[in-house]
């Protein structure tokens, strides 16, 4: 099986990376058993150890039909484990019992869009493992004035508590991408859940940082920014905390 460019495939070869990968997905709320969705298994160097894991009542999406070829050939009774989808299009309130634990190693191409259909279903996904290219995972990780501090860093810390667990050579790969990778785990925080509106926050978010150069009061001039806190108006997106993010929300979603 020949890894696919198109789908973003890089298949990983290293065993004790895959354990400690599928060891760092760990029940967060005492449950006995959970629903544990992964994505994109591939030739299934995570599915073996996810497996073994009782607690885990396991599902994997893919769509690539040589890799569930694969699997069927290589794993006992998994096909009824398969779902065979695009797994942005993956409807996770009709497949799943919540809650609902995900782990991947994710495809660069559709990296983000995976990270947003994770927030559409903040609400029934406790924890999530993925493996992902380095700098993105930086950037997700990061904080307050920090140039690679962005959208996707504050609408994943206002939902999920970041940890950036480690560094995975590109060597450890066929075929190896042109940059390392980085494993992060995303836990999900109880702080925050009054935000009732999500569009609207994403919205603000989006709009503070598409014109990061400009203070905040010419960045969000579709909103009335009279009603931006005083101490917010001449500063960028990019010195605002996820805390201040929040209060900015709460200032404006009613405008």
């Amino acid at each position: 099986m020949k890894a696919k460019k198109k789908l973003g495939q890089h298949f990983l070869t290293d065993d004790n990376i895959a354990k400690k990968i599928v060891d760092s997905l760990t029940l967060v709320n005492n449950e006995t058993t959970v629903n544990c969705l992964e994505i994109g298994p591939g030739k299934g160097v995570l599915t073996k150890y996810l497996l073994k894991k009782p607690e885990f009542n396991l599902k994997v999406v893919e769509f690539d039909q040589e890799a569930i070829a694969y699997l069927n050939k290589n794993f006992d009774n998994i096909s009824e484990k398969i779902i065979q989808k695009d797994v942005l299009k993956l409807d996770f309130q009709q497949i799943f019992e919540p809650p609902v634990y995900v782990i991947g190693n994710l495809p660069y191409n559709i990296t983000a869009p995976i990270f947003f259909l994770l927030l559409e279903n903040r609400n029934i996904i406790p924890q999530m493992v993925a493996m992902i290219q380095k700098e993105v995972a930086e950037r997700i990780a990061s904080k307050h004035n920090n140039k690679v501090y962005g959208i996707m860093s504050v609408l994943l810390q206002t939902f999920f508590k970041i940890e950036y667990l480690f560094t995975v050579n590109e060597n450890i790969f066929s075929p190896p991408p042109k940059v390392k990778s980085a494993v992060i785990r995303l836990t999900k925080l109880k702080e925050h859940s009054q935000i009732d509106d999500w569009n609207t926050f994403k919205n603000i978010v989006k709009a503070a940082f598409n014109q990061r150069r400009k203070t905040l009061k010419n960045a969000l001039s579709l909103y009335d920014t009279s009603k931006i806190p005083p101490d917010f108006i001449q500063k960028r997106a990019e010195e605002l905390s996820v805390s201040d993010f929040y209060v900015l929300y709460k200032s404006l979603k009613d405008n």
